[in-house]
């Protein structure tokens, strides 16, 4: 039910935010293309985010089925606020960058960029470790203040650039090939409206100042701050949104979304970087507490763990989980330790039990092996 004037309640929003992102699983391809862009990240505990993410949305999903497909997919690695993939379509809403800002590892090595780009024209689709073999290693200041291979962080400046893409991984690792001649640029207005979408999109029902904020992690070279702003002043007065104030957050959606829907019994663990947890000031105001992510934070000052997997139960997440393996353990033993955190108490109900159960060998399966 709609509160006082129409005005959603948390309770529509809560139930809202998880049914449209958790959507019925779709092939690899068309899922990629309902969610928009789905965040990469290296982290294997039990396994990488993406497919933590793609194993809600993707029929029959296993660890790895994106880096198998990804060749022969029509979806591109890129940045879009943090890094990930997307349908090459949406892909063309960050090309071109403005060149205004200059990598460091590009003042360090102004001839750096033309010897890797012709090495790559030359011999084809390029291993980062192959490129040092054949330039030799070269340190730079990498983002974080420590040193890295020049090479590997001019092949990242590269790709940024739109003059290298991704052609696969092999053990995760990025092999780089000449990108395609592009399409004819969109016009700045057309990709910043486009880019505020896929984000209001991707992450909806969410915050205005969150949707604020993503716009500026997108970046100046996609987004300057003066269209930014027009652009997103545009986007939330247009007919397309439709906007709200539930306990003094303005929040925004997309107008042809129903809010009342009712989530379904099922428990889901989901990777912390999924659609449905991302934004921590959506997270915590649905729903009531403050989920951190530990990974970099001492082992002694952690409150949940390194890892920990928010968990949901219907449309409020209650909890968290700790999965200790992963693929490997998995594939193994056919089964794996989890150990469970509770906000407040664990449900008493045997349909949470049976539903936890089913969740529990919905991720086996995606963790385990490929062989019969």
């Amino acid at each position: 039910m709609a509160g006082r004037a129409g005005v959603p309640t948390r309770a529509q929003l809560r139930a809202y935010a998880v049914t449209r992102s958790l959507f019925r699983p779709l092939d690899l391809l068309a899922a990629i293309e309902r969610l928009g862009f789905v965040q990469i990240d290296p982290i294997r505990s039990p396994a990488r985010a993406q497919d933590l993410i793609l194993r809600h949305r993707v029929v029959g999903y296993r660890v790895g089925d994106l880096d198998l497909a990804y060749p022969d997919l029509p979806v591109a690695e890129d940045h879009l606020h943090v890094y990930g993939v997307m349908p090459k379509t949406m892909q063309r809403l960050l090309h071109p960058r403005a060149t205004a800002h200059v990598w460091r590892v590009e003042n360090e090595h102004p001839t750096l960029a033309r010897s890797i780009v012709a090495h790559v024209r030359r011999h084809g689709p390029t291993h980062p470790a192959m490129l040092e073999k054949a330039l030799g290693r070269v340190g730079t200041v990498n983002a974080w203040g420590g040193r890295s291979n020049a090479s590997t962080r001019m092949l990242e400046a590269l790709h940024h650039r739109g003059i290298l893409r991704v052609r696969h991984r092999e053990n995760g690792i990025k092999v780089y090939e000449i990108a395609a001649k592009r399409e004819r640029a969109l016009s700045a207005a057309t990709r910043a409206r486009g880019v505020l979408s896929l984000l209001l999109r991707l992450y909806a029902p969410l915050p205005e100042p969150t949707l604020a904020r993503l716009a500026r992690m997108v970046g100046n070279s996609v987004l300057p701050d003066e269209l930014r702003d027009d652009a997103l002043r545009r986007l939330l007065r247009s007919t397309a949104v439709r906007r709200a104030s539930v306990d003094g957050l303005a929040y925004a959606w997309p107008a042809e979304e129903a809010l009342d829907v009712q989530a379904p019994d099922q428990v889901r663990l989901f990777a912390p970087f999924d659609p449905v947890v991302w934004d921590r000031r959506r997270f915590e105001h649905l729903w009531g507490w403050a989920y951190r992510f530990e990974a970099y934070t001492p082992a002694a000052k952690r409150r949940i763990g390194y890892y920990a997997l928010p968990l949901l139960w219907r449309d409020a997440v209650i909890g968290w989980a700790n999965v200790s393996g992963g693929a490997e353990a998995g594939a193994r033993r056919g089964k794996l330790d989890i150990a469970l955190g509770f906000v407040e108490r664990r449900p008493a109900s045997a349909v949470f039990s049976r539903a936890l159960d089913a969740e529990i060998a919905r991720l086996e399966q995606a963790l385990g092996s490929r062989s019969p």
